[in-house]
Order: C-alpha cells, then sequence, then structure tokens
C-alpha cells in the first residue's frame, strides 16, 4: 500500500532556461532540478516544453431545448493519426491579451458560433499536456438559445473555416461514448454536463 502521509516534494531549480524556436508558438529548452520522493534533489536534466497562451473552452447549452452546440474544424495535430482531421469540438480561443477567461468565452462564442452567451458556469480547470506544455484551459458551460443556430464561421483573418451544428445532448453523449468526439475538452464537459444535467436545467430552464 502506498505510504500517503509523507509530504509531495515542493522544490525545483531552472539552472538555464534557452527558446529553442518562436513563432506563433514558442519551443524552450529547460535545464532544471527537482527534489526526489525519498529526498534530495535530481541530477539536472533537459526538458523541452512547448510554450502556450492559456486557453477557454466553452460547451454551449440550451437547457430549455436540452441542446448542445458543437463545432467542426480541421486540425493539423490529427494528421496520421485519426482518419479524420476535421475534429467536433466546443468554441474555444487562446487567451493572448490582457483579458479575463469570461472574455474570451463570449467573444469567442460570437466568432465561431455566432452565439450570444447569457452566462457561463464554470466547470473545472485543467492541464492538458504538463509533460511537455505549459497550456491551462478554463473551461465552462455556456446559457445559449440553440433555435437557428449552426452555419458556416470563424475569422478569415485567422484561417478559420469553422461548421456549428446543434445536437441533442443525447446525441452529444453517444457520440462520446461512441469515439467519434476525441477532443479532451469536449469529452471533459460532455460527461460532466451528464453528472450535473438535473442540476443544470432546474435553474437555466
Amino acid at each position: 500500500m502506498t505510504d500517503t502521509t509523507k509530504s509531495t516534494p515542493t522544490k525545483h531549480e531552472i539552472t538555464h532556461r534557452e527558446t529553442c524556436f518562436k513563432g506563433f508558438y514558442q519551443l524552450d529548452r529547460l535545464h532544471l532540478r527537482h527534489e526526489l520522493f525519498d529526498g534530495g534533489m535530481s541530477p539536472e536534466i533537459k526538458r523541452e516544453l512547448f510554450v502556450r497562451h492559456d486557453a477557454v473552452c466553452v460547451l454551449p447549452y440550451d437547457a430549455r431545448r436540452d441542446e448542445v452546440v458543437l463545432i467542426e474544424q480541421f486540425r493539423v495535430g490529427v494528421i496520421g493519426k485519426h482518419s479524420n482531421p476535421w475534429l467536433i469540438e466546443m468554441v474555444a480561443g487562446l487567451i493572448d491579451k490582457k483579458e479575463e477567461p469570461e472574455e474570451v468565452a463570449h467573444r469567442e462564442g460570437e466568432e465561431e458560433a455566432g452565439l450570444v452567451f447569457s452566462a457561463l458556469w464554470p466547470i473545472t480547470k485543467y492541464f492538458p499536456s504538463p509533460g511537455g506544455s505549459n497550456e491551462f484551459v478554463h473551461l465552462y458551460l455556456g446559457k445559449c438559445e440553440s433555435e437557428g443556430a449552426g452555419g458556416l464561421h470563424g475569422l478569415e483573418e485567422e484561417a478559420e473555416d469553422i461548421r456549428v451544428s446543434v445536437w441533442s445532448f443525447d446525441d452529444a453523449m453517444q457520440a462520446v461514448k461512441d469515439g467519434r468526439i476525441v477532443n479532451a475538452a469536449a469529452i471533459i464537459a460532455i460527461q460532466w454536463l451528464a453528472l450535473n444535467r438535473a442540476e443544470i436545467r432546474g435553474l437555466w430552464s
């Protein structure tokens, strides 16, 4: 049995940091040491770090109609790993200015799906890939009217080509079960909604 009474290490030191690449994203190489579980410090190790802006993801939900609004767009990272690089996702954007996450949520709702959120419900915050990236995700449920939602959206200057569609909650949940939705944020948000749907519908319907 694991001894959970021991304290978790807290110390680390970065001895050198270099930027290997800087474009829209940035790749840094860190030379560092960290405290070990059994005491003392590790030898110096090198780790590459993908430096990204933090992100905001929103699952638009119409509680009265029990429908979610999802988007589809091309994702380069999927090529060669999945049968189709057009993924089913949620409204999302990067915090690339001095903005609060809620401001990004409202802006991206309009830009990517033509939606206005009348309320935002914080779901959780998480690191999607902390072994090599510092991205931090703010995840929300967005209260919206799904009637009339759909069509093509996105900003031309950002090369966005986004198709918007309305799903019943049951169909979206089934798409998660079937593996048609493979985007992490969407899986987390839809499963969270499954657990909290009665409460949300009671408050938002």
